[in-house]
C-alpha cells in the first residue's frame, strides 16, 4: 500500500483528488490531508509518506517552501497548481513531476504510474537540489537537465547534447560522450525545454545543438554533418528559419 498526503489550501481540490485517486488507484492510500502550510509539514514529518501531492500556491508558505522544510524526509512529490508560470519550468528541468488544475485523470494516472516506476530512486534528493538551483536562477538559462529513463533519472549537462531524435513515442538523446539515453518524453517536451539553448527542431523527428554542427550541405531542405559525424535531415519546411538562425 501506497501511503499519500495531500496538501492544498483548496478543500474542493482535496476533495477531488481523494475521489480520483480511490477511483484509480486503490493501492495508494490517502493517510491525511492539510489546508495549512505548517499543517502539511507536521504530517510529513509525523507519517512520512510515499507520495505528497503539493499545491504551489498557497498562503503564507508555498509548495516549495513546505518541500524545502522536510527535505530531509523521503518522499516522493507531485506538485499541483493552477498556474502554468516560471515555477514550471524549474520542475520539468528536474524531472518532478506536477498537474495541472483542473486536474485531469489521465495526466493523474500517468504521473502515479511514472512514481511507481521510479520509486525509491536513489536520485530524489539531486533532483530537489537541482530543483532548488533552478528556482534560485530563474532569471539565467539552466546548465543541467534531469531526464528520466528506464534505468533512473540521469542528470545531464546541456551542452554535452548533441541531438534529441523521435525513436516513436520515446526520445533519444544523442551525448557527446557517444552514449544515448532514451526517454518517455516526447521531442515537443524537448524542443519546449532546449529553445533557450541554441537548440532548433530542423525536422519532426529531430532537435540538434546549434553549436555541435560542423557543415551545413544544400538541398531541398539540406542536410547538417554533426560533430560525431551524424548526418541529420532539415526539412523544407524549417529550412529558412533554420539558415537564419545559422546566419546563412
Amino acid at each position: 500500500m501506497i501511503q499519500a498526503i495531500i496538501i492544498d489550501d483548496e478543500k474542493k481540490c482535496i476533495s477531488l483528488l481523494e475521489k480520483m485517486l480511490k477511483q484509480q488507484f486503490p493501492d495508494v492510500q490517502v493517510a491525511a490531508v492539510a489546508t495549512e502550510p505548517e499543517e502539511g509539514i507536521r504530517l510529513i514529518r509525523q507519517l512520512e509518506p510515499d507520495l505528497v501531492f503539493i499545491d504551489i500556491e498557497m498562503p503564507r508558505k508555498n509548495g516549495f517552501q513546505v518541500l524545502e522544510a522536510t527535505k530531509d524526509v523521503p518522499f516522493d512529490i507531485i506538485f499541483t497548481t493552477a498556474y502554468n508560470q516560471y515555477a514550471i519550468k524549474a520542475i520539468r528541468f528536474s524531472a518532478l513531476d506536477y498537474l495541472l488544475k483542473p486536474i485531469d485523470e489521465t495526466e493523474l494516472t500517468q504521473a502515479v504510474q511514472r512514481f511507481k516506476a521510479k520509486h525509491q530512486s536513489a536520485s530524489r534528493q539531486q533532483q530537489i537540489d537541482l530543483l532548488f538551483s533552478n528556482l534560485r536562477n530563474l532569471s539565467q538559462p539552466y546548465n543541467k537537465i534531469s531526464v528520466a529513463t528506464t534505468e533512473g533519472v540521469i542528470f545531464i549537462n546541456i551542452p554535452d547534447i548533441l541531438f534529441c531524435e523521435a525513436t516513436g513515442s520515446y526520445t533519444s538523446l544523442h551525448l557527446k560522450s557517444n552514449d544515448k539515453l532514451v526517454t518517455s518524453k516526447t521531442l515537443k517536451d524537448f524542443e519546449e525545454l532546449l529553445q533557450e539553448h541554441s537548440f532548433f527542431r530542423t525536422h519532426n523527428s529531430y532537435i540538434i545543438n546549434l553549436n555541435e554542427i560542423k557543415r551545413y550541405i544544400k538541398g531541398d531542405g539540406g542536410t547538417v554533418l554533426m560533430s560525431n559525424a551524424a548526418e541529420l535531415p532539415v526539412s523544407k519546411r524549417k529550412k529558412e528559419e533554420f539558415l537564419k538562425k545559422l546566419r546563412l
